[in-house]
């Protein structure tokens, strides 16, 4: 694939986060209206449950006030700028895919900051268990693109490392 290709593929993997994240986050607010539900079960080990994230990934942060959101927002438009510059560079789908959904992912949320002063999560994983009860960080959909595409990364880097020296 040429480098244009992938980054035209970069660029659609970005988009296609970005339309899901803001639609489900619209849904979220609008339709199903979390913010006065607070939660809904969906499952046993899944509920939707309202969060105002004013801080980072799992809630660092959070004691910036109105300052907070203006530098985290500063913060991740220079990484959706740097990532941009390394999509550009990417030599495989599965980079410029990653580096796609994570540009998305954080624009997604600048987006909820520069709109609401903090992030909406709602997406909540839990289970029992007989230690006792695991509760994941409430997060939502450019979170999870965030991670898949840092993983994504990561594996990819292992992988390609395995390959040059064997």
């Amino acid at each position: 694939m040429s480098r244009n290709a992938l980054t035209g593929l970069g660029i659609v993997a970005a988009l296609v986060v970005l339309v899901a994240d803001q639609a489900s986050k619209w849904w979220i607010l609008n339709v199903l209206d979390l913010p006065s539900l607070g939660q809904v079960v969906l499952l046993p080990v899944l509920n939707l449950t309202m969060v105002w994230n004013r801080g980072v990934t799992f809630g660092l942060m959070n004691g910036f006030g109105a300052w907070g959101a203006v530098i985290l927002t500063v913060v991740a438009l220079c990484v959706v700028v740097a990532l941009g510059v390394w999509l550009r560079r990417a030599e495989s789908a599965v980079v410029a895919t990653a580096l796609g959904a994570i540009a998305g992912g954080a624009v997604g949320n600048v987006i909820d900051r520069l709109r609401f002063g903090a992030v909406v999560d709602f997406i909540h994983a839990h289970v029992a268990t007989p230690w006792g009860d695991l509760s994941w960080y409430v997060f939502n959909v450019a979170d999870a693109a965030i991670v898949c595409g840092v993983a994504a990364l990561v594996i990819d880097s292992m992988v390609s490392r395995c390959t040059r020296t064997a």
